[in-house]
């Protein structure tokens, strides 16, 4: 099975809206507010305005006061690279091969075993506490923000008003806002400090704001559910709270490699002639955090490689262009060796690999079509 996702968010996790409440994964560098693209930078807009002005006597009888409603929109606007974002959300395809080696890449792994090192005492009360594999927890942070180091600074309340205006999914995008306007409102968080990716998922495991409200835990004891604070404490522990909710089992793995362990479940293949995983319930719990099955593995397989495991085992088929993974990542070698930098050799060919082979066609007088092949691989030589 091919991977169909929504290219949401700003980096690898960028599924579909997912059950951590609908929202979307960001992965994006950790930047401040004037580092913002322009398109993410208020503009005046006065339909927006008006759509504000009416949206203040709703938020009104839902308890929000003047006070907090003044605050949160002061210095917030109209974000048009919102709405193009969620507008161009064009459908493709990503194989899970493609996917593995994105989320549990060898610097995302380095990064899990030492951010567990860090948090390993905290972890460990979650897993006590909550029932939760520790490093399943770790996982999902890594895929959802880097370990932090991504959460993402687009204001929040800018970011949903503009959706909830702009009406594509207003009435859920409107949810979103209010519940944000609520958070501000108990005092977790300052407007200036909740910020999140395009589509108003925030903090270390990205949770939007209903998703905040149901399930949210004060771990640290300050009184605030912080879940964007430098000490990802509260994120992590709002992560173990919604996984036990949805009913994780204490013990339980997620699932294996067929072959690599031997826990009771159903046998799936998500890529046709790849690897085949059993997976147990709490894989399914994992899917209620994002729903897929490529996710639910990416999580499952880092959490096992935080541990100490190994690759996958078993090979993934060639590519429909006939590669294998090393042709690939031998292909994206040689073409940086030879001036045309491919920005990394993992084996995925993306936006950055196709420019590099559509300029090397150019320079050669090749027909630029960015694709690879065997040929283009043989072409480039040893």
């Amino acid at each position: 099975m091919t991977l169909k996702r929504r290219s949401f968010g700003l980096g690898l996790a960028a599924l579909t809206l997912s059950a951590c409440g609908s929202r979307a994964p960001s992965l994006a560098t950790a930047r401040p507010a004037q580092g913002l693209p322009d398109d993410l930078r208020p503009e005046p807009n006065g339909a927006y305005d008006a759509w504000v002005a009416a949206f203040r006597p709703r938020a009104a009888a839902q308890g929000i006061s003047d006070a907090t409603l003044s605050a949160a929109f002061r210095g917030t606007g109209y974000l048009p690279g919102v709405v193009r974002r969620d507008r161009n959300q064009t459908e493709f395809k990503r194989s899970l091969e493609d996917y593995l080696a994105i989320a549990a890449s060898d610097e995302r792994i380095e990064k899990g075993r030492a951010a567990f090192a860090r948090h390993e005492r905290v972890l460990r009360a979650l897993e006590t506490q909550y029932g939760v594999d520790a490093r399943i927890i770790t996982a999902i942070w890594g895929l959802e923000s880097f370990y932090g180091e991504r959460k993402g600074d687009v204001p929040v309340i800018s970011a949903t008003s503009t959706l909830a205006f702009d009406g594509r999914r207003g009435a859920f995008f409107e949810r979103q806002l209010l519940a944000a306007l609520e958070i501000l409102q108990n005092g977790d968080i300052t407007p200036a400090r909740m910020t999140g990716s395009w589509a108003g998922a925030m903090g270390h495991t990205q949770f939007i704001p209903t998703s905040y409200q149901a399930f949210a835990v004060d771990f640290t004891g300050d009184g605030r559910r912080d879940i964007w604070s430098d000490d990802p404490s509260d994120a992590l522990a709002s992560t173990a709270a919604y996984l036990e909710r949805n009913g994780w089992t204490r013990g339980l793995r997620w699932g294996a490699e067929v072959g690599a362990g031997a826990p009771q479940g159903d046998v799936i293949e998500p890529q046709p002639g790849g690897p085949r995983f059993v997976v147990t319930r709490n894989f399914g719990v994992i899917k209620r955090y994002n729903n897929s099955d490529a996710y639910a593995i990416g999580v499952g397989h880092l959490a096992d490689r935080i541990g100490g495991a190994g690759p996958l085992r078993a090979p993934f088929p060639p590519d429909e262009y006939g590669l294998t993974k090393d042709d690939r990542v031998a292909l994206q070698t040689r073409l940086t060796a030879r001036g045309f930098d491919t920005q990394g050799a993992d084996g995925v060919i993306g936006p950055n690999s196709r420019a590099a082979i559509s300029a090397y066609q150019q320079a050669h007088g090749l027909p630029v079509t960015g694709d690879p092949s065997p040929a283009l691989l043989q072409r480039l030589g040893g």
